[in-house]
């Protein structure tokens, strides 16, 4: 097994709590082979440095401003420009509109399954992949644990040869899961409607500037590797 290619995923979620108010629910994940992590977090940490920024300073979504901006396009065009990035994101327009009891199971049970969806466009079985979430709340241990062995299961990969390890690491101690954040704020905030931040407006310009206008709206075609967006809608829990 050791021959085989590994793969870092980093993965983030947003609005993904029940009953939060925000009917729009998003999760996406960053791919990129483990060889080169290190490589593309220095880059990120020297475009920190040139725009005046600490290599300790958190990349968020919640963090944008009109005074970071040009840091921000910098970062979503350093994703674009890294041939060993790709992001995977699905997005539930309307989540409001789930009825877990049709099919006997909990929303935990069912945000099992959407990380499954999500993550399966990424998985091939020439390769190996650690897997690593940002830190949610305090019962992220046993969430975590769950996660393993449900994408484990769904892969026949009883052993966890394939699925390597789900690990819990906090966001400001990875540059590759602070491009997450930033990408599924965009794809929430595009989905959402908003225009309420200039800057975060500007951000999702960009990304539709250079991947084409409806690259956060639509799902993408099978072949989209670099950003591949999955519209999931609730009647398609039938599959």
């Amino acid at each position: 097994m050791t021959h085989m290619p590994l793969y870092n995923v980093y993965c983030d979620e947003s609005c993904h709590l029940e009953h939060d108010g925000v009917p729009v629910m998003a999760w996406g994940a960053i791919t990129c082979p483990k060889s080169a992590v290190w490589n593309v977090a220095e880059k990120i940490r020297r475009l920190k440095i040139s725009h005046g920024l600490s290599i300790k300073f958190e990349a968020k979504w919640t963090k944008i401003s009109p005074a970071k901006l040009s840091f921000y396009l910098g970062l979503i065009d350093l994703f674009l420009s890294e041939d060993c990035l790709n992001f995977r994101g699905l997005v539930v327009p309307d989540k409001q509109v789930l009825d877990h009891s049709r099919f006997d199971q909990s929303h935990n049970d069912w945000y099992y399954k959407m990380y499954f969806v999500m993550l399966r466009h990424i998985f091939c079985a020439q390769h190996r992949y650690c897997i690593y979430l940002d830190i949610k709340d305090t019962c992220g241990g046993p969430k975590t644990r769950k996660l393993h062995e449900v994408l484990a299961n769904s892969l026949h990969d009883f052993n966890q040869q394939t699925i390597q390890r789900v690990q819990q690491i906090r966001s400001h101690e990875s540059e590759l899961l602070q491009i997450t954040d930033i990408l599924i704020g965009a794809l929430t905030y595009a989905n959402r409607g908003l225009t309420t931040s200039q800057a975060k407006s500007a951000i999702v310009a960009r990304i539709q500037t250079r991947l084409g206008t409806n690259a956060l709206n639509c799902t993408s075609s099978f072949s989209a590797t670099k950003f591949n967006i999955l519209v999931w809608r609730a009647r398609e829990m039938a599959e």
